[in-house]
């Protein structure tokens, strides 16, 4: 067998296109991977109107998160608390990219909220389900502080947080995270009987083995979303209508168990996604769960416009739209 040295090229073994979210995605021999990344950003804590760290939740499985605190005015005055989870295609993005920091610290900061977001372990090289299992650890970590017993507690939870305003959040498979949080919430209590108060789902990642709406019908071999799938949940049970892909899937739980009072479905009418975002919002309106739901449609924007194009006019409407929807629920 021939030697290989330091610069014999490696053989590509997978390589993807994932739409709107850059370039070759590449899986080789070896098992590394090559995958498009925005540029990471330090936290902030000087800023005038926020500040925020980067704090361990867990080291063993290795949990990470960017907390951000809006400027204090009434330091007796407890603030909602936003977990957030980032998108990417279950693949890459970071809660410590410089698209998610500089939208999340605007959210904290004109909603006066904390927002707690999650760097969860990322596919291929940690398989789904494992951001499921890193992101409901985060989130029984952030609820437990309602009790003051953790060892590794973070003192801005615990002297700034109000634990009977806890919202999640997401966008495309951040979204996708953020409804199974949502179900998972409905089924087992979070600690201390923590109740999780709204959920902002923006541009869900969700699919099924069926089109849904104006989606042409593709072959699974040439259908780009069956091929992330794959990649990142390789053997899935049910394949691509597995529960945590599709809501109304083979075993799924019922939607009526979602376990929050409020929802808001953000939609791009441009969005490849987003005849799943309006039929994931009918699916749970039809489904004879309980709470209150909410559909916001910008028809002339696309995939997570709002952190591609953050000055512009749609974006800020998006985020004028989010602050709203945490106040009104609160209030």
């Amino acid at each position: 067998m021939a030697s290989t040295t330091p610069n014999t090229p490696k053989t590509v073994t997978k390589e993807i296109v994932v739409p709107n979210m850059g370039p070759l995605i590449r899986i080789f021999s070896d098992g590394s991977v090559e995958k498009p990344q925005s540029p990471f950003v330090p936290p902030t804590l000087n800023d005038p109107n926020h500040s925020s760290k980067d704090i361990v939740i867990s080291h063993n499985p290795t949990i990470s998160s960017r907390i951000y605190l809006p400027k204090i005015t009434n330091p007796s005055s407890k603030l909602p608390i936003l977990v957030y989870f980032h998108g990417g295609a279950f693949i890459f993005e970071s809660a410590f990219s410089q698209q998610y920091h500089g939208h999340l610290k605007k959210l904290a900061s004109q909603a006066n909220v904390i927002v707690v977001s999650i760097e969860y372990r990322l596919a291929p090289e940690y398989p789904l389900p494992t951001c499921y299992h890193d992101c409901w650890a985060a989130l029984k970590w952030v609820s437990s502080h309602s009790n003051n017993t953790l060892d590794n507690a973070e003192p801005w939870l615990i002297e700034h947080g109000d634990f009977s305003k806890i919202f999640i959040g997401g966008d495309s498979a951040g979204a996708n995270i953020a409804h199974n949080m949502a179900i998972q919430a409905g089924i087992e209590l979070l600690p201390f009987d923590v109740k999780i108060l709204g959920a902002i789902i923006i541009h869900p990642y969700l699919q099924s083995s069926y089109p849904i709406g104006s989606e042409p019908i593709v072959e699974p071999e040439n259908n780009v979303a069956h091929k992330v799938w794959n990649m990142v949940y390789p053997n899935a049970p049910f394949g691509i209508d597995n529960p945590f892909i599709n809501p109304l899937g083979e075993g799924a739980p019922s939607l009526e168990k979602l376990g929050c009072s409020k929802i808001i479905v953000f939609v791009a009418g441009k969005d490849m996604l987003r005849d799943r975002g309006i039929w994931y919002f009918e699916s749970v309106k039809k489904s004879g769960w309980k709470g209150k739901l909410e559909l916001f449609e910008e028809k002339n924007e696309d995939h997570v416009y709002h952190l591609f194009k953050p000055e512009s006019e749609s974006a800020k409407i998006l985020l004028e739209r989010l602050v709203s929807f945490l106040h009104e629920t609160i209030n």
